[in-house]
């Protein structure tokens, strides 16, 4: 029973873990987008 639990719990650590990566490459992704959209409103350089 120990067993299955500690399993439950690695593999919902795991996936907790792979998802806040996610948003941050999401956030990130965002981030760049936003910033080239400003720059080639300004005239700024290319993207």
């Amino acid at each position: 029973m120990l067993q299955k639990v500690t399993t439950v719990v690695l593999i919902g650590t795991a996936l907790a873990l792979a998802a806040c990566n996610t948003v941050r490459g999401a956030a990130k992704d965002v981030n760049s987008v936003a910033n080239c959209t400003e720059n080639a409103i300004n005239g700024s350089t290319p993207c």
